[in-house]
């Protein structure tokens, strides 16, 4: 197998570091990427006031999980774990000992490469992996790699180096970027997420008001919170409930923002999930307790609120997305329904589903409905009471 080893502060990662990730693991056709935040660089000191380790190696996995990769990329803590100064040739050490078998390649910037002799213990790096070095910039060419890479051949005859340049590049500094961060710019350079959770966390000098984003920040703050699998579904549901928005005559920025938030508590477990609720003083009825399908609506809700200042209208819509209930609300409609019928939604009926939400909300609602009854009593599962109040007060008004 074919191992590629990346390192770096990563402070913060930015789309330099994503598209490199992503072109070298294709250029070299690896199997693996490992992605190593470092711990205590001996050559780099971390600015004051720099993230935490933990910090740090969320927001590296926050932006690894946008390389497309999938599996193929893992974030480890090894360096953050390690007390004391972070050496390269002791993380490869640790890692030869866990794939001795396994070819590992040494993943590094243009920098990093031409300094690359003044490291410490090169020739133990140089023995344990080989080096791919890759260009940060359109003016990093052939050239300027071969110099180095014939002094270090000569000076390490067992040196396996590979240098090749990356298409469409991203040019980032890190430095000038946490600059920019602290002068409400640079997100673009960021992965949504990663800019989100700098956001929330207030990194680097930003002050966002989580009770009073504007929708170009609260859109990445609301991804960051999210596992990425379920990015596509809040975006997907975000675009359904502004269409259904404006058919119906419904708030649409209320529509965005709730859909954006439906899921905000999603990827935490059930004890994490009734931590918040006690914490948020959500009231939660016994099937809630035990099923996380339907705790994440109440919990979400209680974070909306509380974190980010929602109104009670929206509020509700995340409250109830999951159950339903009697007499809801238009916006309440919007947000179920968006959520079921979302672009990426694929399973029997969501078309017919689909047409009958734009040609009668109410119609489409119950039909919404009942395909869930049907569902779980298919299943033989239990159906939440508030379900079966909004089927039978829909088919009291409709009688």
């Amino acid at each position: 197998m074919k191992i590629g080893v990346y390192g770096g502060a990563f402070n913060p990662p930015h789309l330099g570091h994503i598209t490199a990730a992503r072109a070298v693991s294709g250029l070299l056709k690896l199997d693996k990427l490992l992605i190593i935040p470092t711990g205590h660089p001996p050559h780099k000191i971390l600015p004051p006031g720099s993230p935490t380790p933990e910090q740090r190696l969320e927001m590296t996995r926050l932006a690894m999980e946008q390389t497309g990769l999938g599996d193929k990329a893992e974030v480890l803590d090894l360096e953050l774990r390690r007390e004391g100064s972070s050496y390269t040739a002791d993380t490869l050490a640790c890692l030869k000992e866990k794939y001795p078998e396994d070819e590992l390649w040494l993943l590094m910037g243009t920098d990093m490469f031409l300094t690359f002799h003044t490291w410490h213990e090169p020739e133990r790096i140089l023995a344990s992996a080989g080096i791919a070095a890759f260009g940060r910039t359109e003016a990093d060419t052939e050239e300027l790699f071969s110099v180095q890479r014939d002094f270090l051949c000569r000076r390490h005859p067992q040196a396996r180096i590979f240098t090749l340049s990356i298409p469409g590049v991203v040019d980032v500094s890190s430095t000038e970027l946490r600059e920019r961060l602290a002068g409400g710019e640079g997100g673009s350079l960021l992965a949504p997420a990663v800019y989100g959770y700098i956001l929330r966390e207030k990194l680097y000098g930003t002050a966002a008001d989580l009770k009073n984003l504007p929708l170009e920040q609260l859109r990445p703050v609301a991804l960051s919170c999210l596992n990425h699998r379920r990015i596509p579904h809040v975006l997907g549901t975000e675009q359904e409930a502004v269409r259904l928005a404006e058919r119906w005559g419904a708030d649409a920025d209320k529509a965005r923002r709730a859909a954006l938030l439906h899921d905000c508590t999603k990827k935490l477990n059930l004890p994490e999930q009734l931590a918040l609720a006690e914490r948020f003083q959500v009231p939660l009825d016994e099937m809630e307790r035990r099923e996380i399908k339907l705790l994440h609506a109440k919990t979400g809700a209680g974070v909306a609120e509380a974190v980010f200042g929602t109104d009670g209208e929206i509020t509700n819509a995340i409250r109830w997305h999951t159950t339903g209930r009697g007499n809801m609300t238009l916006l309440e409609k919007v947000i179920y329904l968006a959520d079921y019928i979302e672009p990426n939604r694929d399973f029997p009926g969501v078309e017919e589903l689909r047409r009958a939400c734009y040609e009668d909300l109410d119609a489409g609602l119950l039909l919404g409905l009942e395909m869930t009854i049907g569902e779980m009593e298919g299943r033989n599962a239990p159906i939440h009471p508030k379900t079966l109040e909004a089927r039978d007060a829909l088919k009291g008004q409709r009688e």
